[in-house]
């Protein structure tokens, strides 16, 4: 049995589980917003996690089943969760969950562990530079005089929250700068901008599905906000980077992931984060890519169905953006003792900015590294 645990309303839940019942998979929806009403229980012992949960009229031995895709909302955004009288029970369910999902062998899509090291833009940002992948130089601070200074040396700034709150990606104008107080009790992270255009890589196992987004917008997420407008279209990226996408997904600990991109006007590559939950029915229903039927084959069949690039087998040479097939003979492989050093980081007092990346201080000049 195959497991789908979220609320119905989810894109990304609504289209695999639609995959599913075409394909006559045997799966249950474990509706989040009724677990309130649940009740659960978990052993871990010797290698062995059984457990049942009582959910609907229906007990579910969950050692039958053998795939779980995990896409819970946070607690805080549940109606049930808002009531007093259920927010203890509503926690216990959720915690028995939690430890189920990163504790069983059977596939899951994704444990909550891995998806944790996008709570932390910065400490994600190292985990991407020690995958080898470039990174924009950044500065994480809560010194304005320190971003004053960075401003001076790149002519333009983009900034965001440091995070897993979503926040929207603006640049920083002229007068921002008069308001750079408001930092100095919450750290923000500062980036030089690069030109160019978006590339969302998903990645579902080892398969990938590119998208070239076009925009004039700083963050194309808020394009209508920031007056302007975004494109999307299926667009193919190399064998390389195809494969680094899905070596970095791997490294960090997931199956399925949203890696956003920039192609730089001079051809390099950049990476800003990886999403460990992404929603990609956004892109799919304005590409005609069927990630969600691929999400329903690695959920059944632990594989994809060859709809995107399949990375299998070693990788033909090939130059920096030479068109290939979709589907293509390589295999990801994990480059990192080639890789630079990666950021040293924290996340408090003030920073100064590396040629490698950043390095934080705390006050008193004690570098920090990652909490």
């Amino acid at each position: 049995m195959i497991a789908l645990l979220g609320v119905p309303t989810d894109t990304q839940l609504d289209l695999v589980g639609g995959h599913l019942a075409d394909q006559g998979r045997d799966f249950t929806f474990w509706d989040q917003r009724r677990l309130h009403d649940a009740d659960a229980d978990l052993t871990v012992e010797s290698g062995r996690v059984e457990g049942r949960l009582h959910l609907g009229g229906q007990s579910t031995d969950l050692q039958t089943v053998h795939a779980l895709y995990n896409r819970p909302m946070a607690l805080d955004e549940l109606p049930a969760f808002r009531g007093a009288a259920w927010r203890e029970r509503l926690a216990r369910i959720h915690r028995i969950l939690e430890v189920w999902s990163d504790t069983t062998p059977i596939r899951v899509v994704n444990r909550l562990a891995a998806m944790a090291s996008n709570s932390s833009k910065p400490y994600q940002a190292q985990l991407i530079q020690d995958a080898g992948f470039a990174v924009p130089e950044t500065l994480v601070t809560n010194d304005p005089d320190l971003v004053r200074d960075f401003a001076a040396r790149h002519p333009r700034l983009i900034y965001k929250s440091i995070s897993a709150v979503r926040s929207v990606v603006s640049e920083l104008a002229a007068a921002d700068l008069d308001r750079l107080d408001a930092i100095l009790w919450c750290p923000a992270q500062f980036q030089e901008y690069v030109n160019g255009f978006d590339i969302r890589v998903h990645v579902v196992g080892e398969q990938t599905f590119a998208t070239r987004i076009d925009s004039e917008a700083i963050d194309y997420r808020y394009a209508a906000r920031q007056g302007g407008v975004a494109s999307f279209s299926a667009f193919r990226i190399d064998d390389d980077l195809a494969c680094r996408c899905v070596a970095l997904t791997a490294r960090l600990g997931l199956s399925v992931s949203g890696v956003d991109l920039r192609l730089a006007d001079d051809g390099e590559v950049f990476c800003f984060e990886v999403n460990p939950s992404p929603a990609f029915g956004y892109y799919e229903q304005r590409t005609g890519q069927e990630m969600s039927r691929s999400v329903a084959y690695l959920l059944a069949c632990g594989g994809p169905e060859a709809k995107g690039r399949s990375v299998r087998g070693h990788p033909p040479e090939l130059e920096a953006g030479t068109a290939v097939d979709p589907v293509v003979n390589c295999q990801a492989q994990d480059s990192s003792a080639d890789c630079a050093e990666g950021l040293e980081l924290g996340v408090a007092g003030a920073g100064v900015v590396t040629p490698a990346g950043v390095t934080t201080r705390r006050p008193g000049g004690q570098d920090g590294g990652v909490d």
